[in-house]
């Protein structure tokens, strides 16, 4: 059974500036209030980065993975201003990052992006990235929203 669909990959468009390659979020199936979000990004094969990282043993970068949790915490921080389409969020700081198993294809990441402060346009937020129940990597950030 698949979870439900809060936003599919048409609001998410609608929600982020980013587009192929560097979308990373594929699905929403839960938000609660301003202060979580639950996304999906399905990993496959057929993602740029596998060509060199690496060839023969393909792993996803730490860095996207830390990226996606960013992308699914945007999501969560423009549903909270007026005319978001005029807005960006920009990433501040990265803070205790921990990689704790490679992503690999066929690996489906479940983020989990939390608010720990909301202070209006600035926002500390703290995510984990799953796969299969098992913690892959987890951050906490913090992020500004801008005028674009």
């Amino acid at each position: 059974m698949s979870a439900p669909v809060v936003l599919d990959i048409a609001g998410i468009l609608a929600a982020l500036p980013h587009r192929y390659p560097f979308l990373l979020v594929d699905r929403v199936i839960a938000i609660e209030g301003d202060t979580k979000i639950v996304a999906i990004k399905n990993v496959t094969i057929n993602e740029p980065f596998f060509q060199g990282h690496f060839p023969g043993h393909p792993i996803m970068p730490g860095v996207l993975i830390v990226e996606a949790l960013a992308q699914a915490g945007g999501v969560l921080m423009l549903r909270q201003v007026e005319d978001p389409q005029s807005k960006v969020v920009y990433f501040m700081t990265l803070d205790n990052v921990k990689f704790r198993r490679p992503v690999g294809p066929g690996d489906q990441l479940r983020l989990e992006v939390e608010v720990v402060q909301n202070r209006g346009r600035t926002i500390r937020l703290r995510g984990r990235a799953l796969v299969d129940g098992e913690v892959a990597t987890e951050a906490e950030m913090m992020a500004r929203i801008m005028d674009r």
